[in-house]
């Protein structure tokens, strides 16, 4: 077993996010030594939860699972933490457009028959052309060249026809991606569709991909596996170099070096990008982490005594044309107490407000909640916030994107090993890429890479 004062083991991990960890604990399963290194003071990655009183917390970071997201649901039961469902399948929703408010009920606002008509035909269509990309190899789909080589925003603009269908499938665009529809390629966009089971699974919560939460907060899943790990897992250990030679590995960092058979970085390309390596990655590896970006988020939590919207018969949600916060939930404990309402800032308005104050953040989020659910929304008890671009070891959220030509040209880098050293993280992914349940998929996928070159 690795200790606190081991220097060697057989594989080195960067990372403790859930690929990270994953990789450790399958690794360790199969009686291999690890270490872990992580930068940051604590583990989980781009999840975490904040303590809001009474034994209470709220995630701050990514909170959400659905069905067949298997692997994190797996890996949350085997260390005891339990799932609920999100609050609101009965209740009524509240659609913000043009100026005007209204309550809907199902998956998407129905209040507007003709943009309802062209958006749901427009999500059929990119299925279905979704459908033709191999999630292993993107690049690879006959349309790859092409549809890599414009954004999702240039096609937006030659196939949706209303300008309301546009500003809605924008808005769904920040909603999932977290970044504006020119950002991100049109090859890029329907892979990562195609990878997470559909554009309306994505932005679904019932049936969804929000359809339940952690009990405790997703990070304690990624507590509890650690404490499994023990001290094979290190914190305030930010990895600065990765050497390589036909003997193995060696890590060095802060105060730290520490030698192995193998390293498996399990972080984000732009992170893994800032590593020293000697020898120096390849070209083609190297153009993959300068060019894929992550996307921008500010979470908001904002708590009250109670979730008053409830008593309205209200479910929390909202979706708005109108930022900077254009979706909300409820994102109350599952006791239902204290109320918490949530929502998120993204893409270009996230960048925007990155440069403002906290105040003027949290002015601008609590008049969205007003807007949306009256003036009890404005004067919570209390008020969390995380700007997630901010953070020196994600540098932004959900997760990395591809502008457009990126997919075609450096993709096949993604997951390539480059000599001793591996990749993991949701990014490498081949289902669910985005999210926990990738980054699950991409430490087993790490770990087998790993094994089968040790034995």
């Amino acid at each position: 077993m690795a200790t606190a004062q081991a220097n060697a083991a057989d594989v080195v991990v960067v990372g403790a996010g859930f690929a990270g960890l994953t990789t450790a604990r399958e690794l360790v399963a199969k009686g291999r030594s690890v270490i872990v290194l992580e930068a940051r003071d604590r583990v989980g990655g781009r999840v975490l939860v904040q303590p809001i009183g009474n034994g209470q917390v709220v995630d701050v970071g990514g909170q959400w699972t659905g069905p067949g997201q298997d692997r994190i649901l797996a890996l949350a039961g085997a260390v005891g933490v339990e799932s609920f469902p999100t609050y609101g399948a009965e209740a009524q929703h509240m659609q913000y457009r043009d100026g005007a408010l209204a309550s809907y009920s199902g998956p998407v606002p129905d209040t507007d028959p003709a943009l309802l008509t062209e958006f749901v035909g427009t999500i059929q269509r990119l299925d279905e052309m979704a459908a033709e990309i191999p999630t292993e190899a993107p690049w690879t789909a006959p349309h790859a060249q092409e549809w890599d080589a414009q954004t999702f925003q240039g096609w937006m603009d030659a196939n949706l026809t209303s300008d309301g269908a546009k500003a809605f499938m924008r808005t769904v665009i920040e909603a999932v991606y977290a970044v504006e529809p020119h950002d991100v390629s049109l090859l890029y966009m329907l892979f990562y569709a195609r990878a997470g089971g559909g554009l309306m699974y994505l932005t679904g919560t019932e049936g969804g991909a929000q359809q339940d939460r952690f009990d405790g907060g997703a990070q304690l899943v990624a507590i509890k596996v650690t404490e499994e790990l023990g001290e094979r897992v290190r914190l305030s250990a930010p990895v600065r170099r990765i050497s390589q030679d036909a003997s193995g590995v060696q890590v060095d960092g802060d105060g730290l070096s520490v030698r192995g058979q193998r390293v498996v970085v399990a972080i984000p390309p732009t992170l893994a990008g800032r590593i020293e390596y000697r020898p120096a990655m390849p070209t083609l590896r190297d153009q993959l982490t300068q060019r894929t970006p992550m996307g921008s988020v500010i979470k908001a939590n904002a708590i009250y005594d109670e979730p008053f919207w409830r008593l309205e018969g209200l479910s929390g949600r909202a979706v708005s044309d109108t930022g900077p916060v254009k979706f909300t939930f409820d994102n109350s404990p599952r006791s239902g107490g204290p109320g918490v309402l949530v929502g998120f800032i993204e893409g270009g308005d996230a960048r925007r407000f990155s440069s403002a104050t906290e105040a003027e953040r949290r002015q601008a989020v609590l008049g969205c909640f007003e807007r949306y659910f009256g003036p009890r929304a404005a004067k919570p008890r209390k008020y969390i916030e995380r700007d997630w671009s901010a953070e020196e070891y994600s540098r932004g959220c959900y997760g990395a994107v591809f502008p457009a030509g990126t997919l075609v040209s450096c993709g096949a880098a993604l997951r390539e090993p480059v000599g001793r050293i591996h990749w993991a993280g949701t990014e490498t992914a081949t289902a669910s890429v985005g999210y926990m349940d990738g980054a699950v998929q991409s430490g087993e996928r790490a770990a087998a890479e790993v094994l089968a070159l040790l034995n």
